[in-house]
């Protein structure tokens, strides 16, 4: 039983940290969409402190398009600041895949708008000064509301 976090093309290296420690503690599938804004070779993850980064289950994908070639028929929620329904309205499943954007853009808007019966988003102010959470915060709330959802399944 797992969950699958995807970023596609992610900017920002203590994002990705963080959510790779979440999956690596919660059995969850890390998925890692090209282009990368930082490199994830042995040398730059030791130099980062990141110890537990052997045990995180991890696939990383030359584009979008190839990650939905391979993962075609397969339940996915797109997280965005555009979704017509709120995260804690989903049904969750074993297997489900969050797709998450790029830091500064999110995730292509003509995607979204293919998909947008899977886009769900995390209410947050309407306040125009604020954009919305960061990627790392948004990946754990969901993911820790499907995992609740499921049971916590694994996990003491």
């Amino acid at each position: 039983m797992a969950l699958h976090v995807v970023f596609v093309e992610p900017e920002i290296p203590p994002n990705t940290g963080n959510i790779a420690r979440s999956c690596a503690i919660t059995n969850s599938v890390l998925h890692l969409v090209k282009p990368l804004g930082f490199d994830i070779d042995e040398k730059s993850v030791r130099r980062a402190g990141l110890d537990y980064w052997p045990y995180v289950k991890m696939e990383v994908h030359d584009s979008l398009e190839q990650f939905m070639q391979e993962y075609a028929g397969r339940r996915m929620w797109l997280s965005t600041t555009k979704g017509g329904k709120y995260y804690t309205d989903v049904d969750f499943k074993d297997e489900d895949m969050i797709l998450f954007g790029r830091e500064t853009a999110g995730l292509p808007r003509p995607f979204i708008a293919e998909h947008e019966d899977r886009a769900i988003r995390i209410p947050m102010s309407e306040n125009t000064r604020t954009r919305s959470l960061n990627l790392a915060n948004s990946a754990n709330i969901i993911l820790f509301e499907a995992l609740r959802q499921l049971g916590f399944p694994g996990l003491a």
